[in-house]
This record gives structure tokens, sequence and C-alpha cells, in this order.
């Protein structure tokens, strides 16, 4: 079994899951109504979600005859906890190049 990082990067690898993800930002929804703006069939919509939801992203409720899909933010938060120590690299790298563009412009030399 993959870590839970692994598995959120790999079902986020595809455009599509990444379109389901944010349409589901707005609320729950039915397969139908997540199918709705995608050219495809509604058992390649339902694959999407399978992925999704075995990656812990989605969880799929069901209520009388009503079954919706809605967003499950944990893994994004696993995700989002991991990259803070690269925001903090890249920070600091664009902090240091900015210092040394000031001072090429304050000293007149060449860029």
């Amino acid at each position: 079994m993959q870590d839970q990082l692994s598995s959120t990067f790999a079902a986020l690898a595809d455009p599509t899951r990444r379109a389901l993800l944010v349409r589901l930002t707005r609320g729950a929804a039915t397969v139908n109504e997540l199918a709705e703006p995608f050219a495809t069939t509604l058992p390649t919509i339902s694959r999407h979600l399978k992925v999704l939801e075995d990656a812990g992203l989605i969880v799929k409720e069901r209520s009388a005859q009503f079954r919706a899909c809605r967003l499950e933010v944990g893994p994004l938060e696993v995700m989002d906890n991991w990259l803070d120590q690269y925001r903090a690299f890249f920070s600091d790298r664009f902090d240091r190049l900015g210092e040394h563009i000031a001072k090429l412009q304050n000293t007149g030399e060449p860029k």
C-alpha cells in the first residue's frame, strides 16, 4: 500500500481528477453532476472518482437514493505540510535573488 503523500500526488496527477476536486470545493455533488462538464462517459468519471476515493480525497455518502461525493481535505493538508519545507527554501532563495538584483541596480553594474 502506498503512503498517503504518494497516493495524493498520484491521484492529483490527472487533470480531470483535479477538476473534479475543484468542483467539490463548492460542495457535495452526485456523479452525474460531476460528469456534466466533461466530454467523457459516466464510467470514466466513476473510475476517476474511485482513484480519488482510494487516495482519501473524497468520500461517497449515501442518503436514501441520493449518493453524493464530498471533498475530504485531510490528504491535502498532509501534502501542504510536506510542501511547507520547500516554500521556506524557495522563499529564502527568492529573497536573496531580490537583494542581489537590488545591489546590481544600485551599483549600476550591467545585468
